[in-house]
């Protein structure tokens, strides 16, 4: 189940607690396994975007492995006392990937980009051995998602066998283009990885990993696509708003109530004559105790089949890893059909789904 996940809610979305090497660890089992993964890279232009688009939002939740490409957002969880170490571009778990000791080389199918550049990808990979090698490209043009998800197109795909499949799309479409055709696409990984195509190609040149670790890569990028300014200026006045409104508040509340609600925990579980499953949360919950309740919410995914409400009334506290898991623990009940509600929140639980960003997320009754 999807929620047995390492995850802490960052800014309203769920982020998996990894590091560079356990990320590339990961993508290779899933390959060596020919497992699913929806890999999604969030940065602070993903995030800006997910709250003003639901559907863009519930591409990043039902992903399978989500990580935080961007250092705002790595700024952000220090200050939160979030436990994310580094961040994971996907520009550079590509290029990880492509050092790695294998048997037979991770084969990539580059779909997307600018015209002429998935094929200049596919080229300049395939000169040098690495540890990828591209097995395919394919550039749709500037079409709607429907017109770029024909079987005809889905077959070629699958019958170069990747075991990558790296879409450059722009990142609302790539997203929305994965989740239509996730599904049908053979390959045990897809991600939308925009830059990467660019890199490969040659096309663009990536900012220096000096700049980089100093979180300047956004003007990096502005000077080699000038026509970037516009959102990266959007894009930061949207965080210095989330900065002030959001996460200094939620760092200060956090702090207050942990100190004063640490110690109170405990949850109920019981089904109803009124066909619900509900469960009663007392107290505080925290990653100490999230492990023990995600088994019990993993019961109800198997065991039961209809909606759940979640009774709040003497919940005092929570915190980002609860969060997190809650928003994929809801996302899996929507797969199936079902409805999550959160009935009797009271204030201080409120604030902090407000501080987080997710208060519209979740049904409150």
């Amino acid at each position: 189940m999807l929620i047995k996940r390492d995850v802490y809610c960052l800014l309203g979305l769920p982020f998996d607690n990894t590091s560079l090497n356990n990320a590339v660890g990961h993508l290779s089992d899933v390959i060596d396994a020919q497992e699913s993964c929806f890999l999604s890279t969030p940065n602070l232009n993903f995030v800006v975007a997910a709250h003003s688009d639901q559907a863009f939002y519930n591409s990043v939740v039902e992903s399978d492995f989500v990580i935080v490409d961007g250092m705002p957002l790595i700024w952000v969880a220090k200050l939160l006392g979030l436990p994310f170490k580094e961040r994971v571009a996907g520009s550079t778990l590509f290029n990880e990937l492509q050092k790695i000791q294998v048997d037979k080389p991770m084969k990539v199918f580059f779909f997307g980009g600018e015209s002429g550049i998935a094929e200049l990808a596919h080229n300049q990979l395939n000169i040098t051995y690495s540890a990828i090698e591209s097995c395919g490209f394919y550039d749709p043009g500037f079409v709607p998602v429907d017109e770029m998800s024909s079987p005809e197109i889905i077959d070629k795909i699958n019958q170069a066998a990747p075991d990558f499949v790296l879409v450059a799309l722009g990142a609302k479409k790539g997203q929305a283009w994965i989740q239509a055709n996730r599904g049908q696409i053979t390959a045990p990984v897809i991600s939308h990885l925009g830059a990467v195509i660019n890199f490969v190609a040659g096309h663009l040149v990536r900012a220096p990993e000096r700049w980089q670790n100093l979180g300047l890569e956004w003007l990096w990028r502005i000077k080699e696509e000038p026509s970037l300014w516009k959102r990266y200026g959007t894009d930061g006045l949207c965080f210095a708003r989330m900065i002030l409104l959001q996460v200094l508040p939620l760092a200060i509340y956090d702090r207050v109530l942990l100190r004063r609600y640490h110690h109170q925990k405990g949850y109920q579980f019981e089904q109803t004559h009124d066909n619900k499953v509900r469960l009663s949360i007392n107290g505080s919950v925290s990653i100490c105790e999230i492990e023990q309740l995600k088994v019990i919410l993993e019961a109800t995914l198997v065991e039961f089949s209809s909606d759940v409400v979640i009774n709040c009334l003497k919940l005092r506290y929570i915190d980002s890893a609860f969060i997190g898991t809650l928003l994929l623990y809801q996302s899996q009940l929507n797969q199936q059909g079902r409805h999550l509600s959160l009935s009797q929140v009271n204030k201080s639980v409120r604030r902090i789904l407000g501080f987080n960003n997710v208060s519209k997320r979740f049904e409150i009754i």
